[in-house]
């Protein structure tokens, strides 16, 4: 299976590879997003380790069925090859009605079919007032006109 763009990257190809990324994990569908990593991907996501497919797709189930209305922007920090660094922020509410924003880096490597074989993730997240959410558009897609995280100085 291929999944274009394919490394070598350039900056163009790199950044429709993030948005890739960043719509799909704007759909909170686990098995269509776990279709992105090699069968055999490894992440670090915090102080948890994932390995695979089955386990990718495990820990999105168990991250979206906590984190309510998750929207996500992503931005390319830098690439080279077959990898990329992306900064990112993701807004969320719990079953209670708090909300949160979680600002993060990622590096990423892709096998020659551009599946990600390996995704190591830092994350930090703190609460914040419903007044302060800056992510207001329908759940899915971003719109190509919502502003990025550069906009809002995250």
């Amino acid at each position: 299976m291929s999944r274009p763009p394919l490394p070598p990257f350039t900056e163009q190809s790199a950044i429709e590879k993030v948005r890739l990324a960043e719509d799909g994990w704007n759909t909170r569908d686990p098995a269509k997003v776990a279709l992105a990593y090699t069968v055999d991907s490894a992440w670090r996501n915090r102080a948890e380790f994932v390995n695979g497919r089955a386990e990718i797709e495990a820990f999105l189930t168990r991250k979206w069925t906590r984190e309510l209305d998750y929207r996500l922007i992503k931005e390319l920090w830098t690439f080279a090859g077959n990898r990329i660094a992306v900064r990112f922020a993701y807004e969320f509410h719990d079953d209670s009605g708090n909300w949160f924003r979680a600002y993060g880096n990622e590096n990423w490597e892709f096998d020659p079919d551009g599946l990600m074989r390996r995704r190591l993730a830092c994350i930090n997240e703190h609460p914040i007032a419903e007044a302060d959410r800056k992510y207001h558009w329908p759940l899915g897609r971003r719109p190509d006109d919502h502003p990025g995280l550069s906009h809002f100085g995250f």
